[in-house]
């Protein structure tokens, strides 16, 4: 597994490409992920759901040598209100730092030696991109209203997946403002102190990044 200081792993996948396989690999889901996988309404989201924990338990199983049907998790204590709604870990501390995200048909994960978080999410529509825009930090909304309308969905995605990408390595997530720190939408992101961000590229249609903490 990659050790603090080295490059994270990480993996994309497609769910349509999983889909013949998947009604047979529930058997690896826990109880909790089993009804957190028959809550959702659409089959698309089922899949989704389903795609992205399967490929963590199968990854993080090659990574501890465990059965990946037996891998236990929790969450760590919440940065912003001491909840236990942290980032995700293994029970009892074993194994490497981890990350999921998935959107639509895209799957993400990401391995690291030090807390890490990655973010995937299909390039969204203007009316979203509007509203959530709102909540972005001053200097992105100002650069995002400067673009023109057919280059503001791609630079918002960018801005919002290392956005998210970060929120999820810090432990915050959405629980942390997003207008707070400043991630960039341009063609780059912006330097984080003790952080490494970066893009990643997956399939058209979607943007993705990725942040590791330089120590744990």
């Amino acid at each position: 597994m990659p050790a603090p200081g080295e490059v994270p792993h990480v993996w994309a996948l497609r769910v349509s490409s999983y889909a013949d396989a998947l009604p047979n690999s529930l058997v690896l889901l826990d109880a909790a992920e089993r009804e957190r996988h028959k809550a959702f309404v659409r089959a698309a989201d089922r899949a989704s759901y389903a795609a992205a924990h399967v490929a963590l338990r199968r990854l993080l199983g090659a990574y501890t040598d465990a059965d990946p049907a037996a891998l236990e998790f929790t969450r760590e204590t919440c940065p912003v209100c001491a909840g236990a709604h942290g980032r995700p870990a293994l029970a009892g501390g074993a194994g490497p730092h981890f990350s999921l995200s998935h959107s639509a048909d895209m799957v993400l994960i990401a391995v690291a030696g030090t807390p890490v978080g990655a973010d995937v999410e299909r390039i969204p529509e203007g009316r979203f991109v509007d509203d959530v825009a709102r909540s972005l930090h001053p200097r992105e909304r100002d650069e995002l209203a400067a673009l023109p309308a057919q280059e503001r969905l791609a630079a918002f995605a960018r801005c919002w997946t290392r956005k998210e990408a970060y929120l999820k390595g810090t432990g915050e997530g959405l629980a942390g403002d997003p207008a707070r720190d400043y991630v960039g939408s341009g063609a780059a992101p912006a330097t984080l102190p003790g952080w490494s961000l970066a893009d990643w590229t997956v399939d058209e249609g979607y943007a993705a990044a990725v942040a590791v903490a330089d120590s744990v």
